[in-house]
């Protein structure tokens, strides 16, 4: 069983505290520590859970550092539990900047430890059901919507939001980038709180991305085009939907729906809807966490996916910068 601590105890570290809690034949929940101490105290009293009194002492005192404060410390956080040779969980964006990122990836290589970054997306029951069904996408479009929270408006929403969606459409398109364009606008905080982003891929393949802090309703949802398939995924429903065309016509089925090309070509349209499980993608993402570790096995999201997910938003925010300059 491996001893864990969670640096952070926000309302997502709570949230990690307590899949963590859940998960008894992986994980030992040490403790946790925060840079309040008087929140600190309460999320102890209310889980039943040890605090730290510095980060220094809970590193010493644990195999796995779960790293989940705000993310302008998640690379200091980091540096500390890999210089201590401790295995580390580190959330989304995985540092504040790329050249971070690249400096953990190092240092995670040297200590001989193992690393992986919390895109939970990527254990999303709806996206879980839909991915082998993902061949070759040509044309890709998510829309990220949620209501305003002042949680997250310390980072702008690509970083916040977006790049949840970043990480997904690059897991599924084994492609070089050859463009992006962006634009953006802040409206309620100091960082764009709405954001357009076009990413262009050397294999043809397009991916359109929209997410937005200040919207009336939640939405989270992908669609994803590729040759004679169509796949849609709402990761808010946990839900996901396929509609594959096929050559084969059943023209004795009275129900078949039946797709006229013209000169005397026609498709067959199926529609599925694959089982999502009913899982906490975050106690998921952690589980696999230890699974890795216990069996030395290949994390499931690398530094390295972390690190090409913010690079990715990194240029897109570039983007937006220099639009916002020129209308300026």
């Amino acid at each position: 069983m491996l001893k864990v601590g969670v640096l952070g105890a926000g309302h997502l570290g709570k949230i990690h505290l307590k899949c963590l809690s859940n998960l008894p034949e992986h994980y030992n929940v040490v403790g946790f520590y925060d840079a309040n101490p008087e929140v600190a105290a309460k999320v102890s009293d209310e889980m039943g859970i040890p605090f730290f009194r510095t980060i220094d002492e809970l590193i010493a005192a644990v195999d796995v550092v779960d790293i989940v404060t705000p993310t302008l410390n998640h690379y200091d956080c980091a540096v500390k539990a890999l210089k201590a040779c401790k295995h580390i969980f580190i959330e989304k964006p995985i540092t504040e900047t790329a050249s971070q990122a690249k400096q953990l990836i190092k240092l995670t290589e040297e200590a001989g430890v193992l690393a992986q970054v919390g895109h939970v997306e990527r254990f999303n029951p709806a996206y879980l059901s839909a991915r082998n069904y993902i061949q070759n996408p040509m044309f890709i479009e998510t829309h990220r919507l949620a209501e305003f929270n002042p949680r997250g408006t310390d980072v702008p929403v690509v970083l916040d939001l977006m790049i949840h969606d970043i990480d997904i459409v690059l897991s599924v398109v084994k492609s070089n980038i050859k463009k992006i364009n962006a634009s953006g606008v802040a409206v309620v905080s100091d960082t764009p709180d709405i954001a357009n982003a076009r990413i262009e891929f050397d294999s043809g393949c397009v991916a359109n991305l929209t997410a937005s802090r200040i919207s009336l309703k939640n939405m989270r949802k992908t669609r994803i085009f590729q040759r004679d398939a169509y796949v849609t995924i709402d990761f808010l429903e946990k839900s996901s939907e396929v509609i594959r065309m096929k050559d084969e016509v059943d023209h004795n089925d009275p129900f078949a729906m039946i797709m006229d090309l013209g000169n005397g070509k026609e498709k067959q349209i199926y529609f599925e809807q694959p089982e999502s499980l009913k899982t906490n993608a975050i106690q998921e993402e952690l589980q696999s966490f230890a699974i890795a570790i216990n069996k030395k096995g290949d994390v499931s999201v690398t530094l390295e996916d972390g690190y090409q997910a913010l690079d990715v938003a990194t240029q897109i925010l570039e983007k937006i910068n220099l639009n916002l300059n020129v209308i300026a």
